[in-house]
């Protein structure tokens, strides 16, 4: 995708992202100044700051008071609610797992995309619609749209051997998701393609980041009364 249909703030970040990414902005180093990227980008100091504050909140850049902002040490993220492969769940309970591509395709993104994919509204994204099956029964609606720039081989993927969350684990490098969980009635197309009637579905809605930005926008529905979720934590 062209950078300079970007917002100036993101063409700012995938900058920095780059430097980092190649290897010539390496751990402690000093990036440059709000000042210093204002006359670089030709923006407002506004536009500079909002940048650098997203990056150090995002834990790639550190800010040390008096002194600048540095290049965060990598270090290993976890989080309370795991992103987990729905093959593995249900082979962990000694079930068969299967699915069924319904759709896989590229379009234009709907403003609602754009913005969720940090995307120029129309932008090109990957859209793909699969159902998984435990021992043969619909389990889980998976509908997602992906930036292409962080997987350009997406459509090209049999996904009956490989499901994207596993896909965009290894080529996308993620590093952080939200979770948004909801009970809702499902749509028509939905409901068939989970052999449900008039039952609610649990919806989750999850977006992904790698350093560079969103990955992927996932809405994951499941029939109400065939699945739960549910995690094991561990407080030290």
């Amino acid at each position: 995708m062209n950078q300079s249909l970007l917002p100036r703030y993101q063409q700012i970040k995938h900058f920095i992202l780059d430097k980092i990414e190649c290897g010539e902005w390496t751990e402690s180093r000093k990036v440059p100044s709000e000042n210093e990227l204002c006359q670089q980008f030709s923006v407002s100091r506004m536009t500079a700051r909002k940048a650098l504050q997203e990056l150090t909140a995002s834990g790639v850049l550190m800010r040390q008071q008096g002194l600048g902002t540095f290049v965060a040490p990598i270090e290993p993220q976890s989080s309370i609610l795991t992103v987990k492969n729905i093959a593995d769940e249900i082979r962990g309970r000694g079930h068969g797992y299967s699915n069924r591509v319904l759709l896989l395709c590229e379009e234009k993104a709907s403003e609602a995309i754009a913005v969720s994919l940090e995307l120029p509204e129309s932008a090109t994204v990957f859209h793909s619609i699969i159902i998984h099956y435990e021992n043969g029964l619909p389990l889980q609606w998976e509908e997602r749209h992906i930036n292409p720039r962080f997987a350009p081989d997406y459509l090209k993927q049999d996904f009956s051997r490989e499901t994207p969350n596993v896909y965009l684990t290894r080529v996308a490098a993620l590093t952080e998701a939200t979770h948004v969980v909801e009970a809702v009635l499902p749509s028509k197309e939905v409901a068939e393609a989970l052999a449900m009637e008039g039952a609610p579905c649990l919806r989750i809605t999850r977006r992904s980041w790698c350093r560079h930005g969103v990955v992927s926008l996932a809405r994951l529905m499941h029939p109400g009364d065939r699945y739960r979720l549910g995690d094991h934590l561990q407080f030290s």
